[in-house]
C-alpha cells in the first residue's frame, strides 16, 4: 500500500510545487513546470481510497462520494503544509497537491515591484491578485498581508477555501477562517466578518456574484478587502466583475466598482535561468480618476492605454513587466520573447543578452 506521506515528503525533498496522484499511474510531481515521475509503484483505486480516507477520515470520505469533489488542506509530519484537491476521473479517485512553503515569502523575495508594499498601505477599498490557477496569487497575498501583520496593529479575517498558509499574530490579530469548516460559503462568512470588527478582510476568491457582492460591500462599508480572481489582465478582470452581475443591474455596479476598486495586479510565473526557481511577472492597475471613470461610462477598452501611459506612478504592462525581468537577468530571451503581447517588436525591443544590457546602462 502506498504511503501518501512518504510520497508527499519525496516532493518537498525535490521542491516541487505540485503532486498528482491518478490510478493506474505512478505519482507525479510537478517541478518549475515540468511532470516528474516518483519512483513508487503505480496507484490503484484502493491506494488512492486509502489516501483520501487517512487526510480527511470517514465522515468526509462520504461527503467526497456525494460531490465528487472535495477540497481541504493536509500537513505531513515535516511540518508542511498541501492544500488538496480530490476529484474522480474516469470513475476513480484523483489527488491533486499544491505545496505551501513553511516561509511567507517577502514582497522583495517574490521581486514584485515597490508599488505592491504602497498598496497595503490602503485604509479601503478593493485590491485584487489575479492570473490563472499556479500563477503565484495566494502567495502574493500572503507577503500583503505579512507586510501589514509586520508593521500595523490591526485586525485581519481571511476567508480561504481552504486555508493555505499560516500568518501568524506578529502586530495584527488574525483570524482564518476555513470554508466548509468554519463557515458555510464565502458568501456567509463575508456577512458575518461584518459583524467581527475587521479592519481588513481576505476573500481567498470572488467566485460567484454573492461572493463577488459581498465583497464591493465590504469595501464600500469602509474595510480594506483583498481578493483573487482567475484572470490574466485588469480589463478582463472588471469585465468579468460586471458580467457576473444581471444586465438590469451592470450600470449599479459600474458605480459601485470604480467607486471600491484600488487596484489590480495581473500576474503569471516565469521559470528563471539565474537560479532554480519562478519569478512573477505582473501588470498593475492603479485605480485613477481617469480609470475610475473609464469603468464608470463602460470604456474599459481605454484602460491598456492609461496602464501604458502611467508608469511614473506605478502602472505597468505585462511587456513592460516582462522586458524589465529580462534586463535583470531572470528570464531567457526566448521565453521573454514568446510570451509577451507582441513577439515581433518584444523582439526588436531586447538585447541580445541581459548582461549586455546591463553593461551598456552602466
Amino acid at each position: 500500500m502506498l504511503n501518501i506521506q512518504e510520497i508527499l515528503a519525496r516532493s518537498i525533498e525535490l521542491e516541487a510545487s505540485d503532486v498528482h496522484i491518478n490510478v493506474g499511474m505512478v505519482p507525479m510531481a510537478r517541478k518549475n513546470t515540468d511532470l516528474l515521475e516518483l519512483d513508487y509503484n503505480e496507484v490503484t483505486n484502493e491506494d488512492a481510497r486509502q489516501m483520501l480516507i487517512s487526510m480527511v477520515g470517514s465522515e468526509k470520505f462520504k461527503q467526497f462520494e456525494e460531490k465528487k469533489d472535495l477540497d481541504f488542506s493536509t500537513m505531513i509530519n515535516e511540518g508542511y503544509r498541501f492544500r488538496v484537491n480530490a476529484h474522480y476521473q474516469r470513475g476513480t479517485i484523483a489527488l491533486s497537491f499544491r505545496v505551501i512553503s513553511n516561509v511567507i515569502p517577502s514582497i522583495d523575495d517574490l521581486h514584485l515591484p515597490e508599488i505592491v508594499k504602497e498598496l497595503t498601505e490602503l485604509p479601503r477599498g478593493v485590491v485584487l491578485v489575479t492570473g490563472h490557477t499556479g500563477s503565484g496569487k495566494s502567495t502574493s497575498l500572503a507577503s500583503m498581508i505579512n507586510v501589514i501583520n509586520s508593521k500595523c496593529r490591526k485586525r485581519i479575517i481571511t476567508l480561504e477555501d481552504p486555508v493555505e498558509y499560516a500568518l501568524s499574530n506578529e502586530k495584527c490579530m488574525i483570524e482564518q477562517r476555513e470554508i466548509g469548516s468554519d463557515c458555510t460559503n464565502f458568501a456567509s462568512g463575508l456577512r458575518h466578518a461584518l459583524r467581527q470588527d475587521p479592519d481588513i478582510i481576505m476573500v481567498g476568491e470572488m467566485r460567484d456574484l454573492e461572493t463577488t457582492s459581498s465583497t464591493i460591500t465590504a469595501a464600500e462599508t469602509g474595510h480594506l478587502v483583498f481578493s483573487t480572481l482567475h484572470t490574466i489582465n485588469a480589463p478582463q478582470t472588471i469585465e468579468r466583475i460586471i458580467d457576473v452581475y444581471p444586465a438590469a443591474q451592470q450600470n449599479q455596479i459600474r458605480a459601485m466598482l470604480a467607486n471600491t476598486l484600488q487596484a489590480v495586479i495581473s500576474q503569471t510565473l516565469f521559470p528563471r535561468i539565474d537560479q532554480p526557481g519562478m519569478v512573477p511577472c505582473c501588470e498593475i492597475l492603479l485605480c485613477t480618476s481617469a480609470v475610475r471613470n473609464c469603468v464608470r461610462e463602460n470604456r474599459i477598452y481605454e484602460i491598456p492605454n492609461i496602464i501604458e501611459t502611467s508608469r511614473r506612478i506605478g502602472m505597468q504592462s505585462m511587456d513592460h513587466s516582462i522586458e524589465d525581468m529580462f534586463l535583470k537577468g531572470f528570464l531567457s530571451r526566448d521565453e521573454a520573447v514568446m510570451r509577451s503581447s507582441n513577439p515581433g517588436k518584444m523582439d526588436k525591443k531586447l538585447p541580445a543578452h541581459a548582461e549586455a544590457a546591463a553593461v551598456s546602462a552602466g
